[in-house]
């Protein structure tokens, strides 16, 4: 059961991720969700520190489930490493090129050198997921499956090579669409084998 505590900060977050909607970041001002939420901003503040605090926790909640998903599918007992980091990775791309992905990461980009936006977004969003893939790859070569490596720097490798193909038209705007079941599939088909390429167990 909820505390009065815990739902006063849900009904912060709920306002919050409407007023986003409707203003965008720049645009909504903690006094405007103060307005909506009713009380004070110091009460903000005891929740959120920061605007961007704020923000990052609306987005992380409104992709919480396909975050879970996303690494949920990592088979850890598997024989087939190769397999799958495959389904790891399709999953991964589908929601990385998402609609709302995509907007919310052009979003922390565009405001990194402005506030703290895009710190806060890497620490909660793209450290977490690395973390746990990294302990995916430590476990997958303490077993074997794969030959030993610092596991932190395995994992940025898979990243990349995952998002090798359509990172460029990403960071520049060159598209939007969401991308197609079949360049998922076909793309994340060759980052796995130049990764295994890479990592795989020596004979």
């Amino acid at each position: 059961m909820k505390t009065k505590s815990e739902e006063k900060r849900q009904a912060i977050v709920n306002e919050a991720a409407q007023a986003f909607r409707a203003m965008g970041f720049e645009r909504t001002s903690m006094s405007e969700i103060c307005s909506r939420v009713g009380g004070s901003k110091a009460t903000i503040y005891n929740y959120f520190p920061s605007k961007e605090e704020l923000f990052a926790e609306v987005i992380l909640q409104s992709t919480q489930a396909e975050f879970d998903a996303v690494h949920a599918c990592i088979d850890k007992s598997t024989g087939d490493i190769a397999d799958s980091l495959r389904t790891f990775g399709k999953k991964l791309l589908s929601f990385l090129y998402s609609h709302e992905i995509q907007a919310s990461r052009h979003m922390a980009i565009a405001q990194a050198k402005h506030s703290e936006l895009g710190r806060v977004i890497y620490e909660r969003g793209v450290m977490r997921s690395q973390k746990l893939v990294a302990e995916f790859l430590k476990e997958s070569m303490a077993a074997g499956k794969l030959r030993q490596a610092p596991p932190e720097i395995a994992t940025r490798h898979l990243i990349s090579l995952l998002e090798s193909e359509f990172i460029d038209r990403f960071l520049f705007h060159l598209s939007t669409e969401e991308l197609t079941e079949a360049e998922i599939t076909e793309a994340t088909t060759r980052a796995i084998e130049v990764f295994m390429a890479a990592y795989a167990p020596k004979p």
